[in-house]
C-alpha cells in the first residue's frame, strides 16, 4: 500500500489545441468542458481572485501595525515571493492544461497520495475562502445599505457562532443571510457555464478596476510626502515596525495573493493553454501588484499610517477629505464588486478540483458529472455552494481565514517543488513555458512558502491536522479502493 500511495498518473506531451475542442480525456457519450477562454479572460479571471479584500483591507492593517509607509516594500517582497510560486504554476499549466491545478500537478510527480493531500488542501482554499470573502463581503454591503439608513439588522447579517478562547460559541444572532445569498447566486453564475462566468467576472473586474484607478487620480494630489516619514518607522519589537515589521508585514499581505492559481483550474477550458495560461497567471500578477503599490503609496500619503487599521482603509483615508465623499461610495460598490468576482472565481475553481480527482476514481462519479447544455461540474457546482453558503451563514470569518492561508500554502509549496522533480524525471517533456533559473527559482519557493505557512500553523496546528485526518479517513475508505490508477496497475 505505501508504495501505490507514491505511483504517479503517466503524463504525455500535450499537444496543440483549438477553440472548442473538449476536455481531455473525456469518455465517449459523455459531455466535457468546452475550450472557450482566451488570455484575456483568464488574466481578468485572475484579477478577479486576487483584487478583494487584501487591497480594500489588509493594506492598511499591515501598514499601521507592521510596516508603516514601508508597507510598499512588503507588497514587493510578497510579489517576489508569489511570483516564484507562479512561475512554477505557468510552466505546470502550460505543460499540462488540465483542470485540477496543483492536485494534478502533484499527481504527475510525486504520487497519488501526495496528490490526494494536495487536493484536500485546495478544498480549503476555494471553498472555504468563498465562504471567507463571503463574510467580508456581507459587512460591506451592509456599510453601504447603512448610507441610506437600509441596513439589515445583526442577527440577520452575522454568523450565530463566534471564537471565543478556542471554542465555538454562540454568538446570539441567526444567519449570516447576505454571504448566503450572494453564495447562491454566484453558484448560478457558475452551474450556468464558464464563458458566462467569465464575462461576468470580467464586468466586475473592470468595475473594482476602474474605482481604484480612480481613487488614485482623484487622491493622488493630497499625498503630503511628509506623511512618508519616516519611510521605515523605528522597530518596537518583533514584527513591529523597522526591517522585521516590513517581513511581518509581507507575510501578511501575500495573503492577498491568493486566487492567481485559481486561473490553473480553468485550463481545461482555455483554447490554448500552451501560450494563454503562463498569459494568464503572470500578467494577473503582475497587474495586481502594480495596483497594491500604487494603492499604498498613496493610502500613507494621504493619512498618517497609524490611522488605517481599520475594516475600510481606503474609505477611511478619503473621509478626511470633504471634497471626495463622493468617492467613498464608489470605493465601496468597488468593494462589494470586488470581493464579489474574488467569490465567483473561488466556486468556479473548487468543482473543477473535484471533477478531475473523480475523473480520476478519488471522490465518487457524481463529482465528474458535466451538464450536457451548459459543459460545466453541475453537480459539484451546487454541492460546493451548499457547503460555502452553510459556512458563510454560521461560522465568523476569523475560523475561516487562517485554514484558507495554510491550505494555499501548502499547495503553492508543492507545485514549486514538483517542476523542479520532474525536470530530473521527465526531462523529455516538451514545455511550452519554462521557469528561469528552475534550480535556484523553485527552491526559493518552496522556502518561502513554507515559512509563511509556519506563521498560522503555530497557532492552529490541531484544526488544520483535524482536518488532514478527515481527509486520511475518505482517501482510505473511498479513494485508495477506487483509484483507477491503481486499479490500471
Amino acid at each position: 500500500m505505501f508504495k501505490n500511495l507514491f505511483m504517479t498518473k503517466p503524463i504525455a506531451p500535450a499537444g496543440h489545441v483549438d477553440a472548442g475542442e473538449p476536455f481531455e480525456g473525456s469518455l465517449e457519450g459523455e459531455a466535457s468542458l468546452k475550450r472557450t477562454l482566451g488570455p484575456t479572460q483568464l488574466m481578468m479571471l485572475g484579477v478577479g481572485a486576487v483584487i478583494g479584500a487584501g487591497i480594500f483591507v489588509l493594506t492598511g492593517q499591515a501598514a499601521a501595525e507592521h510596516a508603516g509607509p514601508a508597507i510598499m516594500l512588503s507588497f514587493v517582497l510578497a510579489g517576489i515571493a508569489c511570483a516564484f510560486a507562479g512561475l512554477c504554476y505557468a510552466e505546470f499549466a502550460a505543460m499540462l492544461p488540465v483542470s485540477g491545478s496543483a492536485y494534478s500537478y502533484s499527481y504527475a510527480t510525486l504520487g497519488e497520495g501526495v496528490a490526494w493531500f494536495i487536493g484536500w488542501c485546495l478544498v480549503l482554499e476555494y471553498l472555504f475562502a468563498a465562504s471567507t470573502v463571503a463574510v467580508g463581503w456581507s459587512g460591506y454591503l451592509n456599510a453601504f445599505l447603512t448610507n441610506f439608513d437600509m441596513a439589515l439588522p445583526a442577527h440577520l447579517a452575522s454568523a450565530p457562532f463566534t471564537v471565543v478562547d478556542g471554542s465555538l460559541v454562540r454568538s446570539g444572532t441567526l444567519i449570516n443571510l447576505p454571504a448566503v445569498l450572494i453564495i447562491a447566486a454566484l453558484s448560478g453564475v457558475g452551474y450556468v457555464g464558464i464563458s458566462q462566468s467569465a464575462i461576468v467576472n470580467s464586468v466586475i473586474v473592470a468595475i473594482k478596476v476602474v474605482a481604484i484607478l480612480m481613487f488614485i487620480a482623484f487622491s493622488a494630489k493630497y499625498i503630503d510626502v511628509a506623511n512618508w516619514q519616516p519611510f521605515i518607522p523605528e522597530n518596537e519589537g518583533p514584527g513591529k515596525f523597522g526591517t522585521s515589521g516590513v517581513v511581518r508585514a509581507a507575510a501578511i499581505v501575500f495573503f492577498a495573493y491568493i486566487g492567481f492559481d485559481a486561473v490553473s483550474t480553468a485550463a481545461g477550458e482555455a483554447k490554448n493553454p500552451q501560450r494563454d495560461m503562463p498569459i494568464g497567471i503572470l500578467g494577473s500578477l503582475v497587474i495586481c501588484t502594480i495596483l497594491y503599490i500604487v494603492v499604498s503609496a498613496v493610502l500613507t500619503g494621504i493619512m498618517p499610517f497609524q490611522l488605517l487599521n481599520t475594516p475600510e482603509p481606503v474609505s477611511t483615508a478619503l473621509d478626511n477629505y470633504p471634497s471626495l465623499r463622493w468617492l467613498q461610495t464608489v470605493v465601496q460598490v468597488a468593494a462589494i464588486a470586488g470581493l464579489s468576482s474574488v467569490i465567483l472565481v473561488m466556486l468556479m475553481g473548487q468543482p473543477r478540483i473535484f471533477y478531475t480527482m473523480s475523473r480520476d476514481g478519488l471522490l465518487p462519479k457524481i463529482f465528474g458529472k458535466v451538464h450536457p447544455k451548459y459543459h460545466t461540474p453541475h453537480v459539484s457546482t451546487v454541492l460546493v455552494g451548499i457547503v460555502a453558503a452553510g459556512l458563510a451563514g454560521f461560522l465568523p470569518i476569523n475560523l475561516l481565514g487562517e485554514m484558507v492561508s495554510m491550505g494555499t500554502l501548502l499547495a503553492f509549496s508543492t507545485v514549486c517543488a514538483g517542476v523542479l522533480i520532474l525536470r530530473y524525471t521527465r526531462p523529455d517533456l516538451p514545455r511550452p513555458f519554462r521557469v528561469p533559473l528552475a534550480i535556484v527559482i523553485c527552491p526559493l519557493g518552496v522556502i518561502a512558502c513554507l515559512y509563511l505557512f509556519a506563521q498560522p500553523f503555530a497557532e492552529h496546528w490541531d484544526l488544520l491536522l483535524s482536518w488532514i485526518g478527515i481527509g486520511v479517513l475518505i482517501y482510505a475508505g473511498y479513494g485508495y479502493r477506487h483509484s483507477k490508477l491503481r486499479k490500471k496497475r
